[in-house]
């Protein structure tokens, strides 16, 4: 889901370190280096979307996630994130047409799975999209922090039409272990919290 490189540039995995260290001020100015340091590289404006999505700085998060589509068309995971932020923040059209690419993904691909379901829920059939987003999570085997997100909203779901919610410590125990090496998981992890109230 995400451009193999050997080795992470040392600005990105020092703007990781503080990531992960709740520094985003010096994360994101790393990253902001890096980008200048390989200005083909879309995982620096990758990172930095997620960093800025967190800190609910939509726009600006919106513009660094288009930023690494850009760059790598292909960069299927971007490409994803740059469509939830559109879906979440009231722009679904935009985000189908931002997802239009990963429905050629073959159908057992997690994210293909989470697009379908967001495409459901777009017409309020809760029940397609908590059908596809179940599937989805079963398919991912590679990024638990997705899944996390993904469990959050299908509990919201569940809160929404008043139905309780499937335990979620069900996926987080299936998932616990699949988190991505480099610790960038922690960069995945949602802004469902924010974005869903």
């Amino acid at each position: 889901m995400q451009p193999q490189s050997p080795q992470l540039h040392p600005l990105v995995q020092q703007a990781i370190n503080a990531s992960q260290a709740d520094d985003s001020v010096t994360a994101l100015n790393l990253l902001e280096q890096a980008s200048k340091e390989q200005p083909d590289s879309p995982l620096p404006h990758f990172l930095a979307g997620a960093e800025l999505a967190q800190l609910g700085r939509m726009a600006e998060a919106e513009a660094a996630y288009a930023r690494a589509v850009v760059l790598a068309p292909d960069f299927s995971i971007a490409r994803f994130e740059l469509g939830v932020l559109q879906f979440v923040t009231t722009r679904p059209a935009i985000a189908l047409v931002t997802w239009q690419p990963l429905l050629t993904l073959p159908d057992t691909d997690p994210l293909k799975l989470f697009v379908l379901g967001y495409a459901e829920l777009m017409q309020d059939a809760f029940d397609g999209a908590l059908h596809y987003f179940e599937l989805g999570m079963t398919a991912n085997t590679t990024n638990a922090a997705l899944n996390g997100n993904i469990q959050l909203l299908i509990a919201e779901i569940h809160r929404t039409r008043g139905t309780p919610a499937p335990d979620p410590t069900v996926a987080s125990e299936k998932t616990a272990d699949q988190e991505e090496p480099g610790g960038n998981h922690f960069l995945l992890s949602n802004y469902n919290q924010s974005r869903l109230h």
